[in-house]
């Protein structure tokens, strides 16, 4: 996760310099439990819960069974991820929405101007539809005028109804008549936009706190730009004593700022984290699982959210035809053009491949960026989609002159679909020693899932040139480092 990117860099460093001293030394987990205090303070961590963090911490790791163990620095690193879950909010955080009882539920968010409270709102209610629930979303915003427009445009873009009072109606009736309303139309949830100010105020309060005493809603979520830092940490503190909070949805958590608002929040607040927005499609939104942001942070990836995901956006009777192929051992480029749709359903490429443990330093390398950053695969689909159905089927015969065609045809160069068919063939054989059981890809598929790689997750397409934008017009460094091992091997055969 972008937010978290320079934190975990700091924490891998920190822990491999720390697993390369053998058995460890109080003085080895002083110093390195310093660098960690300096890394969440540079995180944007609140001071005292930083300070907090490492005191707990270096309780634990100087015992004497981290101490005498054979790999002491993995236990403290265990021992980090077991508190770093805490500052979170616990593997028992209240983090799961309480909709229990009859219906309609009424979930009351509040929050600043600018913090994205109209769009989650729609995030929210999308999510709780592929719960099972009826939403219905309500504008009581009457003091933006396009926060009304904006919610009635969202609930007719994902067909979730909207209710709604003309300009000037007061927000606490609009929010009491609405039930009324869910109740005519069935819905079992009701998702209260109220209004929202630039700063904190007495009037905004007042308003907000006159709705919660009239329409007694079960959920109270505050909308949090988690980009203001300690900022959002206060927001949180001034609502929370004013309307007793029951838990946050923190905004923006794909950007790159620090993320110190997410780790100081729960712990000076109190208040769970119960969402996090990740984007800005309206299904940019996931449950908050402080034990997964944890292993993310830490660099461990998180392959639990990464099946969730596959799951729900992967057509499973499409995924069971690819798996059969796949255990043939057969696999062209019409199989790999459904591989990157269905990849490209599951999100940004980024944030798939931060999910896999060890694939977040892939990631974040320099030649990775600029392809994982934009569109880039829509060139790879381009390409692929320029070629006849026999060359996608039996992509050998694809010769210079259809390749040249195919770059015409596409909108790239030569060498640009050079690269494709070069990394599509990688990618062959790594099905085909996936599917024998045999090398290095065999080995990680059996790691994941017992031998049929990561369950409901397509084959990932790989970027042509290594890593290197698909526009470009260079090799990636993996590509040309592979053909000077190539290369080098041939000379010593030819010897």
């Amino acid at each position: 996760m972008a937010m978290f990117e320079n934190l975990s860099k700091r924490l891998e460093g920190i822990f491999n310099n720390l697993g390369g001293q053998g058995k460890l030394t109080e003085e080895d987990v002083n110093a390195a439990l310093r660098e960690v205090r300096l890394a969440l303070i540079e995180a944007d961590v609140n001071l005292k819960v930083a300070r907090q963090f490492v005191d707990r911490v270096k309780e634990k790791a100087i015992g004497a069974d981290v101490m005498g163990s054979l790999s002491p620095a993995q236990q403290v690193l265990s021992i980090v991820n077991e508190e770093l879950v805490e500052v979170l909010g616990g593997e028992d955080g209240n983090n799961k929405l309480d909709l229990g009882g009859a219906p309609p539920q009424i979930i009351m968010l509040v929050g600043l101007q600018g913090s994205g409270k109209t769009t989650s709102a729609a995030k929210l209610a999308n999510y709780l539809r592929k719960q099972g629930q009826r939403p219905l979303m309500v504008a009581a915003d009457m003091y933006r005028p396009a926060a009304v427009n904006q919610l009635k445009s969202l609930g007719r873009q994902l067909s979730i109804p909207v209710y709604s009072e003309p300009m000037g109606a007061d927000p606490v009736n609009i929010c009491v008549n609405s039930l009324d309303f869910a109740r005519e139309q069935a819905c079992s949830v009701v998702i209260l936009d109220t209004a929202g100010r630039l700063n904190i105020d007495e009037r905004m309060m007042s308003e907000v706190m006159s709705i919660r005493q009239r329409v007694r809603p079960r959920e109270v979520l505050l909308v949090a730009d988690a980009m203001t830092g300690q900022e959002a940490v206060r927001v949180a503190d001034d609502f929370n004593k004013a309307v007793s909070l029951t838990g946050m949805i923190l905004t923006k958590m794909d950007g790159d700022a620090r993320g110190g608002a997410a780790l100081s929040i729960r712990t000076v607040t109190g208040v769970p984290v119960k969402f996090m927005g990740v984007g800005e499609k309206t299904d940019a939104l996931e449950p908050f699982y402080p034990d997964r942001l944890a292993s993310r942070i830490l660099g461990m990836g998180d392959v639990i959210s990464l099946i969730e995901r596959a799951q729900e956006s992967i057509d499973q009777e499409e995924a069971l035809k690819a798996q059969q192929k796949l255990q043939q051992g057969k696999f062209d480029l019409e199989d790999f053009l459904n591989s990157m749709r269905q990849l490209k359903r599951m999100g940004p490429l980024r944030s798939v491949m931060e999910m896999l443990p060890g694939f977040n330093k892939l990631a974040s390398m320099p030649e990775m960026e600029e392809a994982l950053e934009g569109d880039q695969l829509k060139y790879v689909e381009a390409m692929i989609l320029s070629m006849t159905k026999e060359e996608r089927r039996n992509p050998d015969i694809m010769n210079g002159s259809r390749r040249k065609r195919v770059a015409r045809g596409s909108g790239t160069t030569v060498q640009e679909v050079n690269q494709l068919l070069d990394q599509f063939n990688e990618m062959r054989t790594m099905i085909r020693q996936m599917s024998s059981g045999k090398g290095p890809w065999a080995q990680l598929a059996r790691q994941y899932s017992g031998g049929g790689g990561i369950p409901g997750m397509p084959s990932m397409p790989a970027l042509p040139g290594g890593g290197k934008s698909v526009g470009g017009k260079k090799t990636g460094k993996a590509m040309r480092k592979e053909k000077r091992k190539q290369k080098a091997k041939s000379r010593g055969g030819k010897r």
